[in-house]
């Protein structure tokens, strides 16, 4: 079986503890090398058995051996590499948000159309079948007409200045780190846009990123949505739909790893109340997905509009912010 050889730029612990594990774990794909700013790569390399490594990300670009790579660099820093790497004709997957503007994430998807590479952002949590199921249910009707979404993401991020999240020039801040998990799957899961969105953020005096923001999405289907994502919260990544005629609860929504991989789906309607676990590697599927897109040379599933689109939607709250009032979004 053909197998994708991947090149990783940076030695994140996302692609450490995450995607390392997933690309050794697929069929489609195989760990072909790794690139740091230092000497950290050969220290992975080493516990991976990853046959390269390189102290320079450019270096793993020019080699002609690889075929896609997988940047989990600081946000910043994504639409340089991106370039870079679409340049050398390697196909993308780039950690989220892809990049800190949607005219940021616009140039690094020419680029890629241009040089006839694949381009996909990151956003694992997608590719566990739990979401699938929940619009299956919606669909059925179970739970009437579709009339409001909620969803959350949070965690305690201790108060340290060095942490890259909570430094503004690196793309810091609550909404680009976690509230996009949140705008992700309300776009997604109620395939509708936004078309007025309202962003009431706790901004850190010393380094001018939002720590906390609760976020009001009207859609342009009709239906009202809200979202709060934070820092100084303790752990929780859930949605709920509410309908007419009941709900559905998502509690491990983007990291269902933490627990074993199990996905929960809990339903509450006229017929009364279940609930349906369903596990998955959403890393390995991510890794499998995107690989054999590359193989057989099709769009993943999650297409470059589809990025797009979170991204104008991350511009208009970063809008809101700034401006202190609603933002419309044409």
């Amino acid at each position: 079986m053909r197998r994708i050889r991947w090149g990783v730029i940076s030695t994140a612990d996302i692609a450490k503890t995450k995607v390392i594990p997933a690309i050794l774990d697929s069929d489609f794909a195989e760990v072909a090398a790794i690139a740091s700013r230092g000497d950290k790569a050969k220290d992975i390399a080493e516990r991976f058995s990853i046959p390269k490594f390189y102290a320079s990300y450019h270096k793993l670009l020019i080699d002609q051996e690889i075929e896609a790579v997988y940047i989990p660099l600081p946000n910043h820093l994504h639409k340089q590499w991106v370039i870079e790497a679409a340049k050398q004709g390697k196909h993308v997957l780039v950690e989220k948000p892809a990049a800190l503007t949607a005219e940021e994430t616009q140039e690094m998807v020419d680029c890629c159309r241009e040089n006839n590479v694949i381009f996909m952002e990151a956003f694992m949590h997608q590719f566990h079948p739990q979401h699938h199921r929940v619009r299956e249910i919606v669909t059925s009707g179970e739970i009437g007409e579709i009339k409001f979404m909620r969803a959350c993401f949070s965690y305690f991020l201790k108060d340290e200045l060095t942490n890259i999240r909570l430094k503004k020039e690196m793309g810091g801040g609550s909404i680009y780190d976690i509230g996009c998990y949140c705008i992700h799957a309300i776009r997604n899961i109620m395939e509708s846009e936004p078309v007025r969105v309202e962003v009431f953020a706790e901004l850190d005096p010393r380094t001018g990123i939002d720590r906390s923001a609760i976020v009001y999405m009207k859609l342009e289907n009709g239906i009202n949505t809200v979202f709060d994502c934070s820092f100084d919260m303790s752990f929780r990544q859930e949605y709920e739909i509410v309908g007419t005629k009941g709900r559905i609860t998502v509690p491990a929504a983007y990291r269902p790893d933490v627990a074993d991989n199990a996905g929960l789906v809990l339903i509450e309607s006229e017929h009364g109340k279940r609930s349906e676990m369903i596990s998955a590697d959403q890393y390995k599927m991510q890794i499998d997905h995107f690989s054999q897109a590359v193989i057989e040379g099709y769009e993943p599933s999650y297409s470059a509009e589809n990025t797009l689109q979170n991204m104008r939607v991350i511009d208009a709250c970063y809008k809101s912010i700034e401006s202190r009032a609603a933002v419309t979004l044409v």
